[in-house]
């Protein structure tokens, strides 16, 4: 073999946020030939990352339709994947995280014997209904997978207690941190006014985002109601929401959070101005996962809106506390950072579990050593 053949499968803004640094650095790997295949499953959003990071996709399967449900989504990928993996025959198909362009694109090269690489592999809730279909696709392509590239030792752990195989786990932090690390300026300007406006040196700037399926309806009712109530009750602070485009969400969110001058619903940010906003936040409150591992490698609190979480390392390292969907809860946790500085300083000084910004250098030697390209097997003073 005189290259390896890699081919990296990503359909969503988190995805591709997630695998574009690897997608870099498989770039500039001489032994590897790097392809890209882009399912879309998010379009407009994908498409904000790959211009950010200069990705153009060498295939793109383009599958999002308004309207469409999991089994829709889950179809098109399936057959889009049959006809790319029939003409590439890739040697590895890397796939990330736990969305149906995950599980799926990890199926379709299972039919086609081709070896899979679970980017962000061993995370779990505990509760195969929350995330909502996300923490079942996960497991589902770890089964598929023959290696599995695990942020931490606790994802090494769970990978271990399923039954897999310790030579095909790597601990090798998370990509994202090499994605985060890579956009942070000290003196960004935002194309948006309002961002530039902010005064965040007397203001405290929280940054929400609320998206997620398993809180539609009446967990988004009592999140976007408590949200209401710190911002009346707290006029020192300046609440920005940038929203999903999902219309449902755009709709409930007119209803219970305009008319407040310090409340502000602003439209989807590209990773670069929403990375650089994290860091001139004073707290965050999210129902997203890959925020949980952002925010500590910027020393902000994050509140997670969610009964569950499948992050449970920065819980115990202190940077994360799950407070829930009921709008007294929300509250009551929010209004303890804010007005108490001891409970502020421990969150925000504890110590990030998920990386160095080196996943994605650690991801690469390990297919080469997989695949005999390099003699010894790779070492992973992270999570040791």
């Amino acid at each position: 073999m005189e290259r390896l053949k890699v081919m990296t499968i990503f359909g969503t803004r988190p995805e591709a946020i997630k695998m574009a640094p690897l997608v870099k650095s498989l770039e500039r790997t001489k032994e590897i030939e790097s392809v890209v295949c882009v399912t879309a499953q998010h379009r407009e959003m994908l498409d904000m990352v790959l211009r950010l990071f200069d990705i153009k996709p060498d295939y793109d399967l383009n599958i999002m339709k308004h309207g469409q449900t999991i089994a829709d989504i889950n179809i098109a990928i399936l057959k889009g994947m049959e006809g790319v993996f029939e003409k590439e025959r890739p040697d590895v198909v890397l796939v990330h995280g736990d969305t149906s362009t995950t599980f799926i694109g990890a199926l379709a090269a299972f039919y086609q014997k081709i070896k899979i690489g679970h980017v962000e592999a061993g995370l779990r809730s505990g509760n195969i209904y929350s995330p909502y279909p996300e923490e079942m696709n996960r497991r589902l392509a770890g089964v598929l997978a023959n290696y599995h590239f695990a942020p931490t030792m606790s994802n090494y752990q769970n990978l271990l207690r399923e039954g897999y195989a310790e030579e095909n786990i790597f601990v090798t932090g998370n990509t994202v941190i090499d994605a985060l690390l890579s956009m942070i300026k000290t003196d960004y300007c935002f194309k948006e006014a309002l961002l530039n406006q902010l005064d965040y040196e007397e203001k405290r700037v929280i940054v929400m985002t609320c998206h997620r399926r398993e809180n539609w309806g009446e967990p988004m009712v009592g999140i976007f109601k408590a949200v209401r109530e710190i911002a009346k009750s707290h006029k020192d602070v300046e609440i920005i929401y940038p929203i999903h485009m999902n219309p449902s969400i755009r709709v409930l969110a007119d209803e219970l959070l305009l008319g407040l001058d310090n409340l502000h619903i602003i439209e989807p940010l590209d990773y670069e101005p929403f990375a650089n906003l994290l860091n001139k936040a004073y707290l965050i409150l999210t129902d997203s996962g890959g925020i949980q591992e952002e925010a500590p490698a910027l020393g902000k609190p994050i509140l997670v809106l969610r009964e569950e979480t499948e992050r449970p390392e920065a819980v115990e390292a202190g940077t994360v506390r799950v407070v829930g969907v009921q709008q007294r809860k929300i509250v009551e946790a929010v209004s303890e950072l804010l007005e108490n500085k001891e409970s502020y300083d421990q969150m925000a000084n504890a110590v990030n579990p998920y990386g160095d910004g080196r996943a994605c250098e650690r991801i690469v030697q390990c297919l080469l050593y997989m695949h005999g390209f390099v003699k010894d097997k790779p070492e992973f003073p992270w999570g040791e």
